[in-house]
């Protein structure tokens, strides 16, 4: 490894903070946990959407529990705290944990995934986006059915495997239409982590730190959750907002990290863009989509499996005006986020603040933004995929029968540049490489890379056929 990388290293062997405090009296219920469900031979006998990785030869398992209990209801005004509106719901669902076997490779942080459930499935984005980095550097991830169209809906677990998810109920055997059950059962299923009544969920690691995290639809909850019920009693040290929410009331205590693609920049945050704070974090991440190449290729395969549907294609064969899918790896702006929220929440290091975007227009639909000859944004964090570009990425596209498909706006643009182009830009191979070096070096000095990722990232444009 390169010196200055490795000088660059950023430490995770931080002290060990307390987790949340909170009044007595407001502090959520711990659940029954029971578990692990065991897993048979049938078809559909094992956890929806269970990983395809190789856990095994990272040292992890792969579990699923069930937690019951009964739950609260909340108000959730515009910028202020809730209040509850009545109590007593009982509930019952599950989560899904991968966790290191040894304590030895445990980092003693959970990161927490609010199923994102857009498609009335569970829908685990982070997970598929940051695996190998949770993977590589030991932390657990708990994956929690907290809103009723995972479960209850035609689509859902219920019905998906009845023998093994019949019992589960987020609607209170039908008293309850609505998903107001889903803030208090994600508030326990943090209480399941720390305080389990029954079994344990993360066997014998203890955790130090939670991690609270969604994508998209799960971040628009999340925000919600930061601002009206979280407060009431706090169970997470830092809560992770990724592509999607409403603004952040700037008066919170618990610490707030959110990040945008280009995609969500242009169609809902820059007209929601708050400064940084010592409790609030804001990174923009140029080139990047809301639904990219990486998490498609990582997901796709499962969500046939389970759920029997595909993506949107990535490439040229989408039914897109452009190739669809960005390249920016995304991943590994998350990667980097997670392990700042870590030393936030530990040593109250907050994260270094990222330059945005260059929106010109925000009252036009998509935003305006600056770009280049070569149609890439201005501004914002600049993987070397669009500071030292082979091909266009962007975080918006267009459909082709109908120019408002969601998911081609979602999944971005990927366009290689031609022979004649990557010439123009790179006269030799060791060009290339030594401004993607220069490139990736700067964002791992500058907090928005890892170090594992800015070697990949140069090791990749070293293997590349870029100026040969």
């Amino acid at each position: 490894m390169r010196p200055l990388l490795l000088a660059c290293a950023l430490s995770l062997a931080l002290i060990t903070p307390a987790l949340p405090a909170h009044a007595h009296a407001d502090e959520p219920s711990s659940p029954v946990v029971t578990g692990p469900i065991p897993t048979g031979d049938q078809p559909r006998d094992h956890p929806f959407f269970a990983t395809d990785q190789n856990l095994k030869k990272a040292g992890y398992v792969e579990e699923e529990y069930f937690i019951e209990g009964t739950a609260n209801r909340y108000t959730t005004p515009d910028q202020a705290t809730g209040t509850v509106i009545d109590t007593g719901h009982p509930y019952k669902t599950r989560i899904v944990v991968r966790r290191p076997i040894s304590p030895k490779k445990f980092n003693g942080t959970a990161i927490v995934e609010w199923y994102n459930v857009t498609n009335n499935f569970d829908y685990e984005v982070v997970w598929s986006r940051s695996f190998r980095h949770i993977l590589d550097e030991g932390y657990a991830w708990v994956g929690v059915s907290a809103q009723r169209n995972g479960v209850n809906t035609p689509t859902g677990l219920k019905a998906w495997n009845p023998a093994r998810y019949g019992s589960l109920d987020l609607i209170a055997g039908g008293t309850v239409t609505d998903d107001g059950l889903a803030y208090d059962v994600f508030s326990q299923a943090a209480k399941a982590l720390t305080h389990p009544q029954g079994a344990r969920p993360l066997g014998n690691l203890k955790v130090r730190t939670l991690i609270a995290t969604g994508q998209s639809q799960s971040a628009s909850r999340l925000a919600v959750y930061a601002n009206s019920v979280h407060p009431l009693a706090p169970v997470y040290n830092v809560i992770t907002i990724v592509d999607g929410g409403v603004q952040i009331r700037p008066d919170l205590t618990t610490k707030v990290f959110k990040t945008a693609s280009e995609y969500d920049v242009l169609s809902s945050q820059a007209a929601r863009r708050q400064p940084d704070t010592d409790h609030y974090a804001y990174w923009e991440i140029a080139g990047a989509s809301h639904s990219d190449r990486h998490a498609y290729l990582v997901n796709n395969p499962i969500r046939l499996r389970d759920a029997g549907v595909s993506g949107l294609l990535a490439g040229p064969t989408a039914p897109c005006v452009s190739p669809a899918r960005s390249n920016v790896p995304y991943e590994y702006v998350l990667n980097a986020m997670f392990d700042h929220a870590v030393r936030w929440a530990r040593e109250d290091r907050r994260p270094p603040s990222a330059p945005r975007l260059e929106v010109t227009d925000v009252t036009t639909s998509p935003a305006t933004l600056t770009r280049d000859a070569y149609q890439i944004a201005r501004g914002g964090i600049r993987l070397a995929a669009v500071d030292v570009p082979t091909e266009r990425n962007t975080g918006w596209n267009l459909g082709v029968t109908d120019a408002n498909t969601s998911a081609c706006r979602q999944g971005g643009t990927w366009i290689p540049f031609d022979e004649t182009t990557l010439n123009e830009l790179y006269p030799s191979h060791r060009d290339y490489v030594t401004k993607v070096r220069q490139t990736t070096e700067r964002n791992l000095r500058d907090g928005f890379i890892t170090t594992r990722d800015a070697d990949a990232t140069i090791r990749d444009a070293e293997r590349s056929d870029v100026g040969r």
